[in-house]
């Protein structure tokens, strides 16, 4: 389909550049969604937690499984924001918490990552079971790679019930936005990141001392060492670049059949809009590409929020109802 660059998302003039257009939403807005918590167990006896808005009427709705970005979690201003709006038009949700996100610290040695889909198809298979018969995903940033890889590797075969796909600021080359987070005007979010995963590091390697070494985090400068030397071992890849090479949804973007939308910012100051496949998406029947000039990094605050709704809330809702 063809990529759009031209999009109606403006920005308010006080959020001037892709970093004020990330951070702000981070920092300063605040939704608080009514969840219905839910545990499942995994094969591998762990568990998920699951967080629902449901309609509770006689019949029911229309689900977005929702799926949040890394070190994110269901209350997450742009998981609230998202559920908050499409509640409001009728439709159920269900945002998920990947292992060790939800508040509690996970049960195998094993966190999340960035390729890791078999929690994702758990969490649809669960959702199936409860008679849902029209399901979209949707997934921010890291969520979003998990989506669009779940999406390609199941091409013609996902169920169906599976409608549509919406992902937003989606690091679909992951070697080239680890790199990207070096810059040193990324420094804030790359230590952000950093100290959110220490601890969970640190209690893992409690637990799992032959598997897990806390004291090798003295070496984490960067992603790419995080990746190489806790996320690729840990969950079975030789290192940061194997992990990259089979996790990147790039490599599965091309085999996506189901109708699915993809926003990234071009000012996203952590994924580089021109890593994207841009040119392989424009030739893809079932994927269309928006490229807005603002949005920075799932941010997308309109001049002024319609109900509190942001710009990507609400262009995600017409893409599910058309």
């Amino acid at each position: 389909m063809p990529v759009v660059y031209a999009t109606t998302h403006q920005p308010p003039f006080w959020l001037p550049n892709g970093h004020f257009q990330s951070i702000y939403p981070s920092v300063f807005r605040k939704i608080k969604t009514q969840y219905v918590r839910e545990r499942i167990q995994t094969p591998d006896t762990d568990f998920l937690d699951l967080d629902w808005a449901l309609q509770n009427g006689a019949t029911l709705p229309p689900l977005v499984v929702l799926s949040h970005g890394l070190e994110g979690n269901s209350t997450r201003q742009y998981i609230t924001g998202m559920v908050q709006h499409l509640y409001a038009h009728g439709y159920d949700c269900l945002a998920w918490n990947f292992r060790s996100c939800s508040g509690q610290l996970n049960q195998q040695p094993r966190f999340y990552h960035s390729g890791e889909t078999t929690d994702l198809e758990l969490v649809v298979q669960h959702a199936l079971g409860k008679g849902y018969t029209n399901i979209a995903l949707v997934g921010f940033s890291l969520g979003g790679n998990v989506t669009l890889k779940y999406a390609g590797e199941r091409g013609a075969g996902i169920h169906s019930a599976i409608k549509k796909v919406v992902a937003f600021s989606v690091p679909m080359n992951l070697l080239a936005c680890s790199r990207s987070i070096e810059k040193p005007e990324n420094w804030l979010y790359l230590q952000r990141f950093l100290r959110s995963l220490q601890p969970k590091v640190a209690a893992k390697a409690k637990l799992y001392p032959a598997t897990i070494n806390a004291q090798n985090y003295s070496q984490v400068r960067t992603f790419y060492d995080f990746d190489d030397i806790y996320t690729g071992p840990i969950h079975g890849f030789l290192g940061a670049d194997d992990y990259y090479a089979k996790s990147s949804s790039v490599h599965f973007v091309q085999n996506i059949k189901v109708h699915t939308l993809i926003v990234n910012a071009q000012n996203d100051p952590l994924v580089p809009y021109r890593s994207l496949p841009i040119e392989a998406i424009a030739a893809l029947p079932n994927v269309l590409l928006e490229l807005p000039l603002h949005g920075g990094h799932c941010g997308f605050r309109p001049k002024i929020p319609k109900n509190q709704a942001y710009w990507s809330e609400q262009r995600a809702l017409a893409f599910l109802a058309n």
